[in-house]
This record gives structure tokens, C-alpha cells and sequence, in this order.
């Protein structure tokens, strides 16, 4: 351990603040931690509760303990955590069981806003369900929430905070008739719990006496205050995170807790993890000047910390501009393709960009080129259908082969790698990808992924069965380490936070991109800031950062200010000269209608491009057309419609009226695959419409 990590692993007595920067050993550093204290006999393993914010991570954090020889440590999240002990302590406390979880939140929304009466199609109402969760976590009333809203920035483009307060409301009122809870109550239940039952708050604080809490900088403030009745007067708590990570805010995140830590408890010890071992001298230093970057007012209380390279030196950061989305994503292909004939794995690349829309061009600039990729979701890997399906599959055929062989039965075994590769053939598995994207693609990915980690075992254990298999694939699942396809990986920056790569490809780099066009507040922008920061800070060893300079030959396009220093040529003057060019820039509100010209004044008319009552910029009649042929063709190939082509690719070419291939494959989300498949009906569709 260097000199840092084991002045964490040392301080065991009061409050432990480690401000742990990208790539420098937090996990290790707070498993040591654990480690040393159970076996110096400082701790009981089983009065030790390890908080993260992802299962995988919890896992992982098991996984590193027991290497180490501790058992009986608690690493969980905070929402299983809470859900072990309200299970536990509900019927105590109450006289009944704890009421039953709502998978879906989804119908339930649905129908309180239509017990008021709300018109909400489905996007809506996905907002309607992503603002309550905001609010719940926050510690937002119903009744408090317009304000709040308000005075908070938040503006959902389906419909005004009044109304949304009011969903809000009947929606748990829907949730009391039900006798359900949902995800975020589960913390609510046990903060109720503990503050109303002396006695169930005790029997947790002697129980779990030593706390430990990962990514602290991405505590809502409903997790810090059962966090605060776990603890109750102890001072036995280490915190970890880091400032610079900081993007989860519109979740409800808030950094203040671990940069305000300090001045809540006094008596704090301060670690600062600054060696990086997972990139290069050049990513680092990429990492840092981004950073450095950031308005003053964010570098107080806990600052983040400036990485210091502990690997040996790679190559330099590509920083490239494109024509337009196309080129770009082609350029990044042809990168990657590069980088694989030179012998880096398409598993140890990642492509990264600001929100969805940007992904289906990118894919299909991969799937010209042959070049595998996995488009990386939010979901649990282990609990998707088609992977609890393939497992159980395996675990039957390795139950069937051990008992044919203990009776003498069956003859040569098959190599355990073309026995899962059979078993998952009838689940949909096949050596090529299918074209398109959507469900069918999302069950391939899964099913590649446990092939693929069924070829890394009979790599590292040759000779292995499929028994072997199964008991690795079931100790990755207990772990929750889910296995990786031979694939370029292709995500959100959010999604691909506490991942790394040996190349990562960055996209979009232009203003209105990241930052994205609605952060206009100063801490909207450096929140944009800190996830770039958090993408450079993905690559080991390669990375490529792009951008284009226009979208479909037209709207012209700005490098991102947050390039200043990176880029070739680039303004490396201080951060705050950009600020004040940003005042005379178009933001959203400043967006105009494309109809008309003249501006938009509301959400709801930014979001559409237009306003209500201006004509549409595309025929009409010629969308319908398009949407009758694709249901059409869905239904002949059996699969969901928005494989064929989606509802914006359907606008897009419907605004652009291309009369040749060459004019359609400049619509994103078209490529040469679809245009080969799809081409020619697109154009008759076009042209019996003009």
C-alpha cells in the first residue's frame, strides 16, 4: 500500500474522511481498513456495515474482504440494508409485515394521474416517475414541491410543478390504498421505523458499530438521514468519495454532505488518495486540466483532488473535430478497429456520449464495419429474464451430465465452452450478432456475456467442465461481477461511472452537447464539467475526444468550452473568460421556433422545436406513411418497431425527404445496413408521398 492507503487502512478511531481521487485504490484502501481492524481485534467483522451504491460494488467489495480472510462483514447498499433491517424490525415495531414492494412504478403513476384527470402518454410520464423519485429522496412533500421546484431550476418540459405535485400527491394515496411501497420508501419506512422505536434504533446501533459509506459524494439527503439514525452519537464513521465525481445532482445528490463533513465533525481525519494507478501520465494530465478549469467557487471545503500519474508513460490524447455526427462516429470506428489490429480486445474499448440519442448512429457505424459492440444499460444483470434462464438451463445440464457419469452412463464429454455455446444456441445465442438494436439485441448481449465468460474460464482452467462453469458463473452472480462480451462497450458517461477501459472513445464534445443545451446555471455547468472529468478518467491507456462541427450539414456547431487547453490550437486562457462569452450565447431559453423563428417560451415548445400552434416542420402525411410501412415490415420480421427504425429516425427522414442513398444515409440512424435492407422501400415510400 503506498503512504496514503495505509494511513487509511490505520485510522481506526473517530471520523475518517478520504477524499479518494480517480483510479487510486479506494476499494483496496477501505477493505484494508476493515481488514486491519478485525484482525488487530479493533472490530467485530458482524458490527461492521460497508454502505455502497451499486450491488455490483457491494459485491465487489465482498469479493476483495474475502480475499483478505474476513467473513461476516455487511457490504450492502443502502436501500438493502434498510430493506434487511425494516424486514426484520416491521413486525415488531408495527404488528405486520413490512407491505410488499411495486416492481413497476410505472402503473401506478399512470393511474393517479388519471384519478386527477392528467393527460400523460408515456414519456410523461416516465418524467412524472423520475421528479417523485427526486423528490422522495430529497425529502420533498407534495405540498412543498412547487416551491422547492422552483427555486431549484427543475422544469419538466410534459408539465408544470403544480401539476406535478398534485400526481405526486394521488400517487401516494394510490400506494396507501394499494398497501404497497415502492423503491424509495424503503428508506422512508426505516427512517420512520428507527425515529418512532427507541428500542429498534439501539438493537441497529449496537449491531452495526463501525460504518463505512462509499461514493459519499452521491448521498441524497433522505440516505444521509438514515445514515444519521444508524450512527446516532457514534463517531466510528469513514466516509469516501470524491468532489470531482459529483454527478448525480438531478437525482439528488448532494456533494455538500462529504465537502461540509470536516465542519460537522471536527474532530475529522483527512486522507487524500492522489496516485493514480489506472491511467497514463497523458490521460491524467488531460484529467487534471479539466478540472483545473473549474470555477473557484468550486474548489472549497474538501477540494477535489489533482492526480498524480503512477503508470508508465502511453500515448497522447487524440482531440479531433468531425463534419458532421456521421463522420465523427466513423472517424471513432475506424479508431477502434486501429487499436484492435494493433491487439487491444474490443472488450477493453468503450465509446462514451451524453445522453441515448447519440447512441444509434455510433452503433451503426460499428455494425458497418463488423466491429462487435454491447450497449450498456442501468438494469441487474443477473435478474434480466433471459440470464436467469440460461443459468438454470445450465445448472439442469451439469446436474443431468454428474449423475449419467456416476452411473456409468454418457460417453466423451463435450469441451465445456461448445457445451454452454449449445445449451445457449436455444435461447437465441449465435456466433454473429442480429442487425438492429432493441430487445433481440439486448438478449444476445446477455447471452454473449456468459459465453464469453465461459471462454475466459477454459482459458485460465483448461479442461474445465460445465459444472465449473456454472459454479463461476454462480459466484460472479453472488459477487454481482457481471461478465463482459467481446464487444466495444457503448454508454452514457452516467452509466459508465466506476468502469474503466484500455481505450475510450469520448463523442459529442460541442456546446449544447456536453454541457448539455438545458444546464445553464453555473452549477449546472460544472456538474457538466465533472462528468467529461469522470469520462477521461474511464481510459488507462487510449483516449479519443470529438466533436462535430455541424448536425446533418446544417446547425453549426462550437467546440465545448470545457476543451480549452485539450485541443490543438485551442483557447488555454482561464475558465472564467468563457463564462462571460456564455451570457451572449444561445441557451434553451433562448431557442427559437423552426417554423416561425421567433423564440419558444416554454418547456414543452423547446422540447417539440416549435410551437404548438406552428405548422410542423415535416409532412405530416409522409411521417404516417412511413410509420404504416414499418409496422408493416415489424410484423413480417416479428420484431419491436423501433428495430426497424425510431419514431425521431422516422422524423428525421421525413424532415429530410432524401431522394437517393447517398441523401438518406446522411439522416442519423441510418447506415449502410439499414439502407441495404430498407433502402429502397424508404425511397418508394418518399417519393409516392411527393
Amino acid at each position: 500500500m503506498d503512504p496514503e492507503q495505509r494511513e487509511v487502512a490505520t485510522s481506526l478511531g473517530g471520523p475518517v474522511a478520504v477524499i479518494a481521487g480517480a483510479g487510486t485504490g479506494k476499494t483496496r484502501a477501505i477493505t484494508h481498513r476493515i481488514a486491519y481492524a478485525v484482525t488487530t481485534g479493533v472490530y467485530a467483522p458482524t458490527n461492521v456495515l460497508a454502505v455502497t451504491f451499486t450491488t455490483r460494488a457491494a459485491g465487489e467489495m465482498r469479493g476483495r474482504l474475502q480475499q483478505l480472510s474476513v467473513h461476516g462483514v455487511q457490504a450492502r447498499t443502502f436501500h438493502s440494508a434498510a430493506l434487511r433491517q425494516a424486514q426484520y424490525f416491521w413486525p415488531r415495531a408495527y404488528g405486520s409485515d413490512l407491505p410488499p414492494i411495486v416492481d413497476n412504478r410505472y402503473g401506478l403513476v399512470a393511474e393517479a394521474a388519471s384519478r386527477l384527470r392528467v393527460p400523460a402518454e408515456s414519456g410523461g410520464l416516465r418524467d412524472l416517475i423520475t421528479e417523485i423519485s427526486w423528490a422522495k429522496v430529497s425529502n420533498v412533500t407534495p405540498e412543498e414541491y412547487p416551491r422547492i421546484a422552483s427555486a431549484g431550476n427543475r422544469m419538466l418540459a410534459s408539465c408544470d410543478p403544480e401539476t406535478v405535485a398534485r400526481v405526486f400527491g394521488a400517487y401516494e394515496q394510490v400506494k396507501r390504498d394499494r398497501v404497497r411501497i415502492d423503491f424509495d420508501d424503503i428508506l422512508l419506512c426505516t427512517a420512520a421505523m428507527i425515529s418512532e422505536h427507541p428500542q429498534v434504533a439501539a438493537e441497529i446501533r449496537r449491531t452495526y458499530r463501525h460504518l463505512v459509506v462509499d461514493e459519499y459524494q452521491d448521498v441524497s439527503p433522505l440516505q444521509q438521514a438514515v445514515l444519521d439514525l444508524w450512527r446516532g452519537d457514534s463517531q466510528d464513521l469513514c466516509v469516501v468519495g470524491d468532489p470531482a465525481q459529483t454527478i448525480h445532482s438531478f437525482a439528488g445528490a448532494q456533494a455538500s454532505f462529504l465537502t461540509g463533513f470536516a465542519r460537522r465533525h471536527p474532530q475529522t481525519t483527512v486522507v487524500r488518495l492522489v496516485r493514480d494507478y489506472r491511467s497514463t501520465p497523458q490521460v491524467v494530465r488531460a484529467a487534471n486540466r479539466v478540472l483545473q478549469g473549474a470555477r473557484p467557487a468550486q474548489r472549497t471545503g474538501l477540494n477535489p483532488v489533482l492526480l498524480e500519474a503512477q503508470r508508465d508513460h502511453g500515448p497522447e490524447p487524440v482531440v479531433r473535430d468531425a463534419a458532421d455526427e456521421l463522420s465523427e462516429a466513423s472517424a471513432v470506428a475506424d479508431w477502434l478497429a486501429g487499436l484492435h489490429a494493433s491487439g487491444v480486445a474490443y472488450r477493453e474499448m468503450a465509446v462514451l456520449f451524453r445522453v441515448n440519442a447519440q447512441s444509434p448512429i455510433l452503433e451503426q457505424a460499428l455494425a458497418d464495419r463488423d466491429i462487435p459492440y454491447l450497449v450498456r444499460g442501468g438494469e441487474r444483470f443477473y435478474e434480466r429474464p433471459e440470464v436467469r434462464q440460461a443459468l438454470l438451463a445450465l445448472r439442469t445440464q451439469a446436474r443431468t451430465a454428474e449423475t449419467n457419469q456416476d452411473a456409468g452412463g454418457a460417453g466423451e464429454a463435450q469441451p465445456a465452452v461448445a457445451e454452454v455455446k449449445a445449451l445457449l444456441a436455444g435461447l437465441g445465442w449465435t456466433e454473429q450478432p442480429p442487425n438492429g438494436t432493441g430487445t433481440v439485441r439486448e438478449r444476445w448481449e446477455s447471452l454473449a456475456a456468459l459465453v464469453a465468460a465461459a471462454e475466459d474460464l477454459a482459458t485460465t482452467r483448461p479442461g474445465c467442465t460445465l459444472t465449473d462453469v456454472v459454479v463461476e458463473l454462480q459466484r460472479r452472480a453472488d459477487a454481482q461481477h457481471v461478465p463482459v462480451a467481446n464487444g466495444v462497450t457503448i454508454s452514457t458517461l452516467h452509466s459508465a461511472k466506476g468502469l474503466e477501459w484500455d481505450a475510450v472513445a469520448l463523442v459529442g464534445l460541442s456546446e449544447g452537447s456536453l454541457p448539455f443545451v438545458l444546464a445553464t446555471t453555473p452549477d449546472q455547468i460544472e456538474e457538466e464539467r465533472r462528468l467529461f472529468y469522470v469520462g477521461i478518467t474511464r481510459a488507462r491507456v487510449h483516449l479519443r475526444i470529438s466533436w462535430s462541427r455541424s448536425r446533418n450539414g446544417s446547425t453549426q456547431r462550437s467546440p465545448s468550452r470545457f476543451l480549452d487547453g485539450l485541443r490543438p490550437g485551442g483557447d488555454s486562457g482561464p475558465a472564467q473568460s468563457r463564462s462571460v462569452v456564455r451570457r451572449n450565447r444561445p441557451t434553451a431559453l433562448a431557442a427559437t421556433c423552426r417554423s416561425c423563428g421567433r423564440h419558444l417560451t416554454d418547456a414543452a415548445e423547446r422540447k417539440l422545436g416549435r410551437h404548438e400552434d406552428c405548422p410542423a416542420s415535416y409532412d405530416e402525411p409522409t411521417l404516417e406513411r412511413l410509420r404504416d410501412w414499418r409496422k408493416l415490415q415489424a410484423s413480417q420480421e416479428r420484431m419491436p418497431a423501433y428495430v426497424i427504425f425510431t419514431d425521431a429516425t422516422l422524423v428525421a427522414i421525413a424532415e429530410a425527404r432524401p431522394r437517393s442513398a447517398r441523401e438518406l444515409i446522411k439522416v442519423p440512424g441510418v447506415g449502410k445496413t439499414k439502407i441495404s435492407k430498407y433502402g429502397a422501400d424508404l425511397l418508394e415510400v418518399i417519393n409516392d408521398s411527393a
